[in-house]
């Protein structure tokens, strides 16, 4: 009989730290992330957020701490083997590949994600199309990946990403540089993929977009974490307020609008 694996353990991060030399990016943070939940990753530049994204998916060795991904230490292992036990990424920077059309891109995603793949190209073909279509990208599936706008772009990134057929999703900042239109259907496409089953742990700056996505919100600040909590208890705190939002953010934020940094 399966036993229902505790959902406090689908991803634990201990004590993770990086050093280049006597440099700190990130200094024994730690939490955990519950299945099915969005975690949003807040913080001034250079907090160290897309750095604590590189270490979970494998592209940066951690200098200390582990990371337990179900129960299963991930520390050390390849990118791609990351991906295979089921988590993917997404980057800052989007990057189609440049000679492929978008549903070529996608396929790239199907055939080397969870498990080796989907190693059958007509069947690659289907999964790709059919993520197309949930990201609304199925009307350019013959066009070159290069040619998409700045929106299309970042939702073929999050096609490929999915395409892995992720448990654990991380997106690092894909509503950056949107309009207030781009950002609701930006909103809309990560609730779709949260309730499709896929967990996530999302960086934004865009302060009305991860309150309301986030379940739980983390806060670094010089690489370390200065606060972990509700939505409203993180917003409301005296000392992320100081180190990250300021007054002015504070009011945007209870207002409800689309305050970004």
């Amino acid at each position: 009989m399966k036993t229902e694996q505790n959902p406090a353990e689908f991803l634990e991060v201990i004590g993770l730290t990086k050093r280049f030399g006597n440099f700190i990016v990130l200094k024994d943070v730690s939490f955990s992330l519950r299945q099915g939940e969005i975690l949003g990753i807040i913080g001034p530049n250079g907090a160290g957020k897309t750095m604590l994204i590189n270490l979970i998916a494998g592209t940066v060795p951690c200098s200390a701490g582990d990371i337990r991904f179900q129960s299963q230490s991930i520390r050390g292992l390849k990118p791609h083997q990351i991906s295979q036990l089921g988590i993917s990424w997404t980057s800052q920077i989007v990057q189609p590949i440049s000679d492929m059309t978008t549903l070529e891109n996608v396929m790239v995603g199907t055939l080397f994600g969870k498990k080796g793949g989907e190693r059958r190209v007509w069947a690659a073909r289907e999964k790709a199309a059919a993520t197309l279509e949930l990201l609304g990208l199925a009307r350019h599936k013959d066009v070159p990946g290069e040619s998409l706008n700045i929106q299309e772009r970042k939702n073929l990134e999050k096609a490929r990403a999915l395409a892995m057929l992720p448990k654990l999703l991380l997106l690092d900042e894909v509503l950056a540089g949107l309009n207030l239109t781009e950002v609701e259907e930006g909103m809309n496409l990560i609730k779709k993929i949260q309730e499709a089953g896929v967990t996530l742990i999302v960086i934004e700056h865009v302060m009305k977009a991860i309150t309301k996505l986030s379940n739980r919100i983390l806060v670094l600040h010089h690489g370390e974490k200065i606060m972990e909590g509700s939505p409203d208890r993180v917003m409301n705190d005296k000392q992320v307020i100081e180190a990250y939002l300021g007054k002015r953010q504070r009011v945007f934020v209870k207002q409800g609008c689309g305050a970004s940094q």
